[in-house]
């Protein structure tokens, strides 16, 4: 297939890449790593082009960020309109009309037919901590329940709540208490001789034994699910599971807090990805996506749940800025016009059919997952045994990016390649990135001996 998007004038990094490179490890932390060590100098819609003319497809999209693509121009102009009024008043001190209009709009679109409110921030795991803080007034209780491999951020509280240990919590204990652990579904990995059903049946048994033996239901403020885990390995869990936990809170008066940072947007065919499942959740929490790269983020819930905090007890100097509110309000109108819910359904499904495709050639890929154009596959040593192999899949991901292809990895063994390419991709684009994702495979399990080549 000739490429008509990919342009690669140098070796990845380039010259000028590298010298940057340079300049960034002396004066930037090695605690911020970097996916790809080339600099951008310009991107538009699903391309990427760094300072050295090298260009790329993106299947990325800064980490599930830019569904609607890089620098879309109706985004663009709405910035710059309102850069040209004012920057910012802090909402706490001169308001501005485009944060009603949003929390509006938002509250119009949540799931739950019921009175909601919204209040915005600046990152996903502020909105998480937000989240967290207003449980814990409404219910005046303080144990917070999150699950296995889930991930809500790189705070204290959200650190806590996140599963796994390294990279994101090793030597920076002692956590914040009361955050405990439930079991998440996770149907690849099921016992041998267990089908799906009976799987499910069995992790609900161990999410009702948590509540006897880990901690009291009376003394948990909220339980926090990702609908898909993100950071996990998009892991999509059986919807009578979703269902039962939601059951079981409303049984106790726990609040179910869906954390759609990632899934959020669109991303997997619908606005909110707990759609999906058929459940309502009491509180929202969302970013990401939210701003088309506009850092923004908030929670959205019923309204005596949010009206539970006290004047300043919520909210922040950049909470929920002018030009977050107006990327977002473009954000949501883009959806609507360009039919992104839809195109995710689209978009989703020919990834998932290459990579079964991909699953045909190559004994690696154990599984392939996905919900709308939240799609991923899981690497393995072999699919008898299904060891995770990270080594594989770092060299994938680099083989690609050498090729114009920016990938990323995932999972708590980090051997799952996912997808979150921006739903205004073009089908030539998307059919182009698909080639080099087949192509950094042969160059990886054809050419490198100390991995095995499976084919059938």
């Amino acid at each position: 297939m000739e490429k008509k998007y990919v342009k690669l004038q140098t070796e990845i990094p380039g010259p000028k890449s590298k010298e940057i490179l340079e300049r960034r490890n002396k004066f930037v932390p090695k605690g911020i790593s970097n996916n790809c060590h080339s600099f951008v100098k310009k991107a538009q819609g699903a391309v990427v082009e760094d300072v050295d003319g090298n260009r790329y497809i993106d299947f990325a999209g800064a980490i599930g960020t830019l569904n609607v693509g890089h620098s879309h121009p109706r985004v663009v102009r709405a910035l710059q309109e309102q850069a040209s009024q004012y920057v910012h008043t802090g909402f706490n001190v001169m308001m501005y009309e485009s944060y009603i209009n949003l929390a509006e709009r938002l509250c119009e679109l949540a799931p739950g037919d019921f009175d909601k409110q919204a209040a915005f921030f600046n990152s996903g795991a502020e909105a998480v901590e937000n989240a967290v803080k207003i449980a814990r007034r409404y219910t005046k209780r303080q144990g917070i329940v999150s699950f296995t491999r889930g991930f809500h951020g790189r705070t204290l509280m959200t650190m806590t709540m996140t599963s796994k240990v390294k990279p994101y919590k090793f030597g920076f204990g002692p956590f914040a208490p009361e955050v405990y652990k439930a079991p998440y579904p996770y149907v690849y990995r099921r016992p041998d001789g267990m089908n799906e059903q009976q799987y499910t049946e069995m992790i609900i048994e161990q999410f009702e034994q948590f509540l006897l033996a880990e901690v009291a239901p009376e003394t948990i403020a909220a339980v926090v699910m990702e609908p898909v885990q993100g950071e996990g390995g998009f892991i999509v869990p059986d919807a009578a599971f979703v269902k039962k936990v939601r059951e079981i809170c409303t049984q106790y008066g726990i609040l179910f807090i869906a954390d759609e940072i990632q899934t959020g947007f669109a991303r997997t065919g619908k606005y909110f990805a707990i759609d999906h499942f058929e459940v309502v959740p009491d509180l929202i929490t969302i970013s990401k996506s939210m701003g088309a790269g506009v850092p923004i983020s908030g929670v959205i819930g019923r309204a005596e749940i949010m009206d539970a905090a006290e004047a300043g007890e919520i909210g922040g100097t950049y909470s929920g800025s002018p030009l977050g509110c107006r990327a977002a309000l473009t954000v949501l109108d883009i959806i609507d016009s360009e039919n992104l819910n839809n195109r995710a359904d689209k978009l989703g499904a020919r990834v998932i059919e290459k990579m079964d495709l991909l699953g045909s050639r190559f004994e690696c890929i154990g599984d392939v997952r996905g919900l709308g154009a939240m799609c991923a596959m899981e690497i393995v040593k072999d699919r008898q045994s299904k060891t995770p192999d990270k080594e594989a899949v770092g060299k994938i991901v680099k083989a690609a990016g050498e090729r114009g292809l920016i990938l990323l990895s995932a999972g708590l063994y980090g051997n799952v390649i996912r997808i979150l390419m921006p739903l205004t991709i073009t089908d030539d684009q998307l059919e182009e990135g698909l080639q080099i994702l087949e192509e950094a495979m042969e160059a990886v399990y054809l050419n490198d001996p100390a991995l095995s080549v499976g084919g059938k």
